[in-house]
């Protein structure tokens, strides 16, 4: 798989929010990412044949970084795509000098969940009611990576 990655600029926007509405039932609007884009966070897409198939933003505040989204398109799911983002997004926290990436995921979504623990992050706490849901709001799990162990691998 031919998987390239690059910064996120605001002429992908209207593409990344339509992959957005693809990928799961609570996307993030445009204006997040005009935020991140902004503030200077790491934002990232991935490119399959030059088409972009998926992205992440990382906020880092001294030597914390904080995984705030990760998406792939939905037509791509299940291929390793998100893994490769993932490392990617790891590798650029790191080299923002930060020593611990901290994210949080849905308790309803197992596949990102179990895809975190493969990659060495370890669950460190809950968010009672953090995420909308249909019915009534949903926890997050918050986990964490230690990034300079991570680089021992």
């Amino acid at each position: 798989m031919m998987l390239s990655f690059r910064s996120m600029t605001t002429a992908d926007l209207p593409c990344i929010s339509r992959l957005e509405k693809s990928a799961g039932p609570y996307p993030w609007n445009t204006q997040h990412f005009q935020d991140s884009l902004k503030s200077g966070h790491c934002c990232k897409v991935a490119l399959k044949k030059g088409e972009i198939i998926g992205h992440g933003v990382i906020m880092t505040i001294m030597d914390e970084s904080h995984l705030l989204i990760l998406s792939i398109d939905k037509s791509y799911q299940g291929q390793g795509i998100g893994k490769a983002l993932l490392r990617h997004l790891i590798e650029e926290a790191a080299a923002q000098s930060a020593s611990t990436l901290f994210l949080e995921v849905r308790d309803s979504n197992e596949k990102a969940f179990q895809l975190y623990l493969n990659e060495g992050f370890n669950e460190v706490g809950r968010r009672k009611d953090y995420y909308p849901a249909k019915e009534k709001r949903e926890d997050a799990i918050v986990m964490a990576l230690d990034l300079d162990a991570y680089q021992e691998y």
